[in-house]
């Protein structure tokens, strides 16, 4: 049972997720005591895969207040990890035109560690976006007609 800390709900709405994978985060202790209090803001955050290492730009994590000097700074580039295997595969398919990796989500796993879900994704044109939210709305009127019936 994991515990969501925050969700990044921009990215199912401007991406087309193909793939996620689970990854851990290197933190400092003060911004682990920040993440338990909830204070991480996922939006336009991405990662980048460099090398044999992938990194996190621009996801904010707050100062935790009673940290006081010991406090880093809130949107400072963080490592993620992943194994060799899934670094491969990852930066193989970033190659590709088109391919983002964004965060979609950061959690507590079953043993209290924190964790971040990458999602593989592809930008969506506005007609795209069009597409989904009529798809949406005939599901719903769907749904509606459907309970009507029942009644």
């Amino acid at each position: 049972m994991s515990k969501i800390i925050a969700s990044n709900h921009k990215a199912y709405r401007d991406y087309e997720i193909i793939e996620s994978v689970e990854c851990g985060i290197e933190l400092k202790g003060s911004e682990v005591k920040s993440v338990r209090q909830g204070n991480v803001n996922l939006n336009d955050s991405f990662a980048r895969a460099e090398g044999s290492t992938v990194t996190l730009y621009n996801a904010h994590i707050s100062p935790y207040m009673e940290a006081s000097y010991l406090n880093v700074e809130p949107t400072r580039e963080r490592r993620l990890l992943l194994h060799k295997k899934q670094i491969a595969k990852l930066s193989g398919k970033l190659t590709q035109r088109g391919f983002t990796l964004i965060p979609l989500k950061v959690y507590f796993n079953e043993r209290g560690f924190v964790k971040i879900e990458l999602g593989l994704g592809r930008g969506k044109k506005t007609y795209d976006k069009r597409e989904d939210i009529k798809r949406r709305e005939s599901e719903v009127i769907a749904r509606r007609i459907l309970k009507a019936r029942r009644k």
